[in-house]
């Protein structure tokens, strides 16, 4: 059986554009901590945010820590359905795995949840680049999805909005704007 295909409800784990732009429907939408990954700008966008020629940059889970985000919780007749479409979304090139990752919800809840993962191996995977190379993919980054720009100025103003702080995105918006 295939994460996410038990039965019942499903939880799906947002740390990105999902949060702002989930396109399912879902019957509930949580504050959430996922245990052992960490949200970081790792994946080269090849599709949505960038072309294989000008790559952009855009958000993956990688492994260590933790990360603040948001899960939706389907209702049973939908989560096949919605499990497909999500996952034409996110595996997209391969560069993601989808995991059953532990998480807690706001309210105190535990339970295990589909999120998409950076695969280290894979050729999108940028690891850890520093600011100059980040800036310099952002600003150039455009693909089906619009300006990789505009990703992260969502993806930025939703985490102040749920009073997330992420450092990193703030700088590089900042430079990107001119004012850093």
């Amino acid at each position: 059986m295939a994460v996410g295909e038990e039965g019942g409800d499903l939880w799906i784990f947002a740390y990105g554009s999902l949060m702002w732009r989930p396109d399912f429907g879902f019957e509930e939408r949580v504050r959430a901590r996922l245990f052992g990954y960490h949200r970081a700008l790792c994946i080269y966008s090849h599709h949505h945010r960038g072309t294989e020629r000008r790559p952009g940059l855009v958000l993956g889970l990688d492994r260590g820590g933790s990360c603040v985000g948001q899960c939706f919780r389907i209702a049973a007749p939908a989560r096949a359905a919605t499990l497909d479409a999500v996952r034409r979304r996110e595996l997209i090139s391969g560069v993601y795995a989808e995991i059953a990752a532990p998480v807690r919800l706001a309210d105190g809840r535990r339970l295990a949840a589909v999120a998409y993962v950076a695969l280290r191996g894979h050729a999108q995977y940028a690891g850890t680049l520093d600011e100059d190379a980040v800036v310099r993919h952002v600003a150039q980054g455009h693909g089906t999805g619009g300006p990789n720009i505009d990703y992260l100025r969502n993806t930025q103003q939703h985490l102040v909005a749920m009073g997330i702080r992420d450092d990193r995105l703030a700088a590089v918006l900042r430079r990107l704007d001119g004012a850093g």
